[in-house]
C-alpha cells in the first residue's frame, strides 16, 4: 500500500512511523508513507495555507488551493463515477467506486463519518490511501465537495488538528496489511472484529500478584470452558 499525508506539520509524523510496528511494515515493504508539507503549495511569498471565512466568525479556514496542487502533484484523484452493469452500462455514483479503483482520498473532519473497524478492513484492501489533515476552525467545504471521497472522524471530540487522527487511521490499517504482524493471526476475532465485540480480558504470570488471583477457569486446561468464558466478555 502507498500511504499518502497531507499535512502543515510534517515533523508530526517522524518519530511514530520510526518506531513499533508501523518501522515494521515500512522495513518489510507493506507500505510506502509519503509525507506531504501542504505549505509548499501555497501560491503566495508568506506560504499561507489558511485565511479568514467568508461571513465572519472566529478563527481561520484551510485554503482549497494548496490542497488541490498538493493532490494534483502526486497525481490522486476523487472517485465518484463507475459503469453499473445493472443499469446498461449507465455510469452513476456508487460507493463501491473508492474501492474498485484501488485509490482513495479522506479528509480528517469533525462533521465526518465515524472510523471504526469495518472501515479499517475496507481501507486495508486499497492499493493508495491519502489522508488530507484537517486544521484551525476548519477547512473550505469545496475541499470535501470537490477533492476527497468522504471526510472521517475518530470519535466524537475536538482535536487540535488532524494529525493525531490520520496516525489512529494510519495504525489501525498498516496492522492489517501483510506481513505486518508477526503472529498472522493476532487480527483474526480480536476486538471490534466484529462491531460491539469487545476485548477479552487477559492474563499471564504469576498467578498471584498481591491476592489478585487469576479467574480458575483459565488455569483448569479445559479450552471449552475457556472458549465459553471468554465468548461471555466479548460482548457489549
Amino acid at each position: 500500500m502507498k500511504l499518502n499525508i497531507l499535512t502543515i506539520f510534517p515533523e508530526y509524523f517522524s518519530s511514530p512511523f520510526a518506531t513499533s510496528i508501523l518501522k515494521r511494515a515500512l522495513v518489510a515493504g507493506a507500505v510506502e508513507i509519503n509525507i506531504v508539507d501542504i505549505r509548499e503549495f501555497a501560491t503566495d511569498k508568506h506560504r499561507l495555507t489558511d485565511d479568514r471565512p467568508f461571513g465572519g466568525g472566529p478563527g481561520m479556514v484551510m485554503k482549497v488551493e494548496p490542497i488541490d496542487l498538493a493532490l494534483e502533484s502526486l497525481g490522486v484523484k476523487k472517485n465518484e463515477i463507475v459503469a453499473d452493469s445493472d443499469s446498461g452500462g449507465v455510469e452513476k455514483k456508487s460507493d463501491r467506486s473508492k474501492f474498485l479503483t484501488g485509490s482513495k482520498i479522506i479528509l480528517t473532519s469533525a462533521k465526518g463519518k465515524i472510523f471504526n473497524q469495518n472501515v479499517v478492513k475496507d481501507y486495508s484492501k486499497l492499493q493508495e490511501l491519502t489522508i488530507v489533515c484537517g486544521h484551525y476552525e476548519g477547512v473550505d467545504e469545496r475541499v470535501a465537495q470537490n477533492l476527497v471521497d468522504e471526510e472521517i472522524r475518530i470519535g466524537d471530540y475536538v482535536l487540535t488538528g488532524g494529525e493525531p487522527a490520520a496516525l489512529v487511521i494510519s495504525d489501525a490499517v498498516i496492522r492489517l496489511l501483510p506481513k505486518v504482524l508477526g503472529n498472522e493471526e493476532s487480527n483474526k476475532n480480536e476486538s471490534h472484529s466484529t462491531l460491539g465485540t469487545l476485548g477479552i480480558p487477559q492474563y499471564t504470570r504469576p498467578q498471584n500478584y498481591k491476592g489478585w488471583e487469576v479467574p480458575e477457569v483459565l488455569l483448569g486446561g479445559d479450552h471449552q470452558k475457556v472458549a465459553e468464558w471468554r465468548e461471555g466478555k466479548t460482548t457489549t
